[in-house]
């Protein structure tokens, strides 16, 4: 009872509806087209139980998403996406440690479980895009090397991927935004690999799922910042 109350009092009734069906249908699409690759399934539970804290601008959020990060990479793998390989275990995981320590170093007023939402220049924006820029070139050249399957919404995935753990990092609300973005490129890779196999469905609901995730969760870093900047104002 006693966790039960600490649970319903520190989410809210949308974000356990959201979680429990998140959750459902992820079980469910791996019971109809998988069966097999537990895997899978448990990278899928980790990583959308990884954006519910997130939304919640907690750290144990990023903890979940370095794990995520390593077992997307292997699943990545059996399917010779590299691009997603070596974007999620070489840039995503690492960042998201970088991140840990910058959300565990900014605790919003001394809470440890919400970040302090942060709020980059303009020239920081221009910067991020130029090392975007030369991020995508360089992997597009390393992905076209190792003849990564579909190769042009892979570079994009890396692209799109470098912007939201890079925002990840400096606390900015679009990271989840940049998140939905990689959410979309992913649901159409693995759209593909599953016209090859199809217990790569299973996948696309997981990105599906992710994308609902990602999108509450722009929308609640919009409310928390709100919300922060009034309180700093009183």
């Amino acid at each position: 009872m006693i966790k039960k109350n600490i649970v319903t009092r520190y989410f809210s009734k949308t974000e356990i509806a959201l979680w429990c069906s998140s959750v459902t249908l992820i079980i469910v699409s791996f019971c109809i087209f998988d069966r097999e690759n537990y895997l899978t399934l448990f990278a899928s539970l980790v990583g959308v139980t990884s954006l519910i804290f997130n939304a919640k601008g907690n750290p144990l959020g990023q903890i979940l998403m370095v794990v995520f990060s390593l077992l997307y990479g292997i699943i990545s793998f059996t399917f010779a996406y590299y691009g997603e390989m070596i974007t999620y275990i070489g840039m995503s995981m690492p960042m998201a440690i970088f991140a840990l320590v910058s959300w565990l170093r900014n605790p919003y007023n001394g809470n440890k479980s919400e970040v302090k939402v942060n709020t980059i220049s303009k020239t920081e924006y221009i910067w991020m895009l130029v090392l975007t820029a030369i991020i995508t070139v360089l992997f597009y050249f390393i992905l076209k090397h190792f003849e990564t399957a579909n190769i042009v919404p892979s570079t994009i995935s890396v692209t799109t991927s470098f912007v939201a753990v890079y925002l990840t990092f400096r606390r900015n609300p679009y990271f989840a935004l940049a998140y939905a973005t990689n959410d979309i490129v992913l649901i159409i890779l693995w759209v593909l690999a599953s016209i090859c196999d199809i217990k790569y469905i299973s996948v696309v609901v997981c990105f599906i799922v992710f994308l609902v995730n990602d999108i509450y969760g722009f929308v609640n870093w919009q409310k928390m910042k709100i919300r922060q900047n009034q309180k700093q104002n009183l």
